[in-house]
């Protein structure tokens, strides 16, 4: 998508968390691990096999230089912060809908290589990621190419931002009561874990078909209409994190009983349904298992 360029952006709630001076740790079975440590605890892609090890040493906060809509079409981390602005836009008249009081996530993190987190030490491995104990977001945008370059995605604005609406969809499920309702330690194609994740890809759906009707503080939209290549392009990195394609990946096998986040065809699902009926018709969880 679009940012129309005089839409000015907020900073206020986006952090930026500079490279670590630690040294590289990890690797191997070590990723599996902490990879599997992590997803005990957070929401978000699960990258477990397929990248590096972590990073340890300490971080530091640094400035965002991000004013208007026009740095939000030139620069990744400008973007990230336009789409946090559009998502607590739309999350602020959308929630109550839902029966949830809004407020946003305690934290929403621009970090490189690794970084410490409610959810424990985190690393590039992980993907993006929402943590529940500390309510947070945490996006290391290096991911994004790793879409392209590793996943084969088609890139794009919308399938970026759809990524972040993604794991803004799972703080609207913290709010929600969604985690403390549901096994996330159930696997397979019908399980808890793998509603939760359509639901939030739902969610980023409803977003996306509302992102051009959410407005900046200077009153000005914050983006243009979605176009249908754009959509093709979030649809096809739903597509290919998914957990089929990602085990094809990996090992070369697919295990349906393992899946913790969908498969390729209930993602692009999911959030086709989030576009079309909105955030209230999202519910994964009153549905058979035939129906996801």
């Amino acid at each position: 998508m679009t940012f129309n360029d005089n839409a000015k952006l907020d900073t206020s709630r986006v952090s930026k968390r500079g490279r670590n001076t630690g040294i590289a740790v990890g690797g191997g079975s070590a990723v599996v691990v902490i990879g599997l440590f992590l997803l005990s605890q957070f929401l978000g892609v699960d990258l477990t096999g397929l990248a590096g090890g972590a990073q340890q040493g300490t971080q530091s906060e640094e400035d965002l230089n991000c004013e208007y809509g026009s740095e939000a079409n030139a620069d990744i981390e400008c973007l990230m912060v336009g789409a946090e602005n559009s998502l607590y836009d739309y999350w602020t008249d959308e929630a109550p809908k839902l029966g949830a009081q809004f407020t946003q996530p305690n934290d929403f993190v621009l970090f490189t290589q690794s970084t410490s987190t409610g959810c424990g030490q985190a690393s590039s491995a992980t993907g993006p990621f929402y943590c529940p104990p500390d309510q947070s977001i945490y996006i290391d945008t290096s991911f994004f190419n790793e879409l392209r370059t590793q996943f084969g995605a088609s890139g794009g604005t919308l399938s970026e931002m759809y990524v972040v609406a993604h794991e803004y969809g799972h703080h609207i499920q913290n709010l929600l009561g969604v985690m403390d309702r549901t096994d996330r330690t159930d696997t397979g194609p019908t399980s808890d874990s793998v509603r939760t994740e359509l639901q939030a890809d739902c969610y980023a759906g409803a977003w996306v078909a509302a992102a051009s009707t959410t407005v900046a503080e200077n009153g000005v939209t914050f983006l243009e209409s979605v176009t249908d290549a754009q959509v093709a392009d979030a649809l096809n990195a739903a597509s290919v994190i998914g957990d089929d394609r990602i085990q094809e990946m990996g090992s070369g096998q697919v295990n349906p009983e393992t899946w913790t986040h969908g498969s390729s065809e209930q993602r692009e699902k999911w959030f086709q349904t989030g576009m079309r009926n909105g955030a209230t018709g999202c519910d994964t969880f009153s549905i058979s298992g035939s129906e996801l």
